[in-house]
């Protein structure tokens, strides 16, 4: 540590209120990693869940909030061969984004697609990353399926219609009003079902001859595990990636055996270097050709400054957005 910079303090944790920004030293790039000044931070759940005491980094993580940011490369690691100095880069940290400065390990970086700006770009890494792992190495959502995402105008619901579709898959996605039908439908889900004036399950069976989806994916948990087993088709897979709702519920598992379903799900913040460095070189390999085409883009809801970090968790926790809340830190 020697200069000083600009962070994201959440002390002790709590409600979004106990953030400010402090100063801390700026940290440097160890082997394997590189330094970036940071243009834009996303806001993603998982950052709430650690400012309020619920999700602690994993060893050796930085203790700062955020988990991706775009900007340009300032340093590089020893063992560093891809980066240079002066890069437009975004990346997957492992903490740390909400500064102005934050190191990540090398295979965590990508460049900034073509034609897409740092914000755009900084909207990227967690929800492309999440996406990607989940619905198609670890689910393998394939050309010709039937897939419902859950949440779908959050940044990642809207992550997962854009590549399913993109992909092949005939999508079905779950909101909470009309608005967010709307957008999930122009991101392009064939079917948006608003779960406050609609039975999701009886609509999915409806629309899919009593057959249901070949998969979902949920991160409500609750009282829709049940439903979501009524949901799947025979040999359907559901995908689990957070539990907005109670984790412990009771489930009747005998459709599990009865129609050969897989159940699995992951977090992404403590896979191993090495694991997100194969997603990053799938998503240059796969999804960055279509950012580049202008498709499967992140919608963006809102950009706060970094000083007004407090309001961007509460907009975050009230689920009013539809899309990525971000935060500006050295801008463009």
């Amino acid at each position: 540590m020697t200069a000083s910079m600009t962070y994201v303090a959440h002390d002790n944790g709590g409600a979004p209120e106990v953030m400010h920004t402090a100063q801390t030293g700026q940290p440097h790039a160890a082997a394997g990693e590189v330094l970036i000044k940071v243009a834009y931070a996303g806001v993603n759940r998982p950052d709430c869940l650690q400012r309020s005491g619920r999700y602690p980094p994993p060893p050796n993580a930085s203790p700062i909030l955020g988990l991706e940011a775009s900007g340009h490369v300032v340093e590089v690691g020893e063992g560093v061969t891809r980066w240079r100095v002066g890069d437009a880069v975004c990346g997957l940290a492992n903490g740390g984004a909400y500064a102005e400065y934050v190191s990540i390990p090398q295979g965590q970086v990508l460049p900034v697609p073509k034609g897409l700006t740092l914000l755009q770009a900084a909207a990227l890494p967690e929800n492309y990353f999440t996406v990607w792992t989940n619905v198609f190495q670890r689910g393998g959502l394939k050309a010709g399926e039937t897939f419902l995402v859950h949440g779908g105008s959050s940044g990642i619901g809207l992550t997962a219609i854009q590549l399913a579709k993109a992909f092949g898959a005939r999508v079905f996605c779950t909101v909470g009003n009309d608005d967010k039908a709307a957008a999930c439908v122009k991101a392009g889900a064939d079917v948006a079902i608003n779960y406050r004036t609609q039975d999701y399950v009886q609509e999915v069976l409806n629309a899919t001859a009593k057959q249901g989806v070949n998969m979902i994916l949920d991160m409500v948990g609750g009282d829709y595990m049940q439903r979501n087993l009524t949901s799947l088709a025979v040999d359907g897979r559901l995908v689990q990636i957070a539990f907005l709702q109670p984790s412990k519920t009771e489930v009747d598992w005998i459709s599990l055996m009865v129609k050969r379903l897989t159940f699995t799900g992951s977090t992404l913040r403590p896979r191993s270097a090495a694991d997100k460095a194969q997603m990053a070189a799938e998503l240059e390999q796969h999804v960055w050709p279509l950012l580049t085409q202008g498709k499967c883009l992140p919608v963006i809801h809102h950009v706060f400054d970094l000083d007004d970090v407090v309001q961007a968790h509460a907009l975050m926790e009230s689920s009013v957005h539809i899309g990525k809340i971000m935060l500006k830190v050295a801008g463009e």
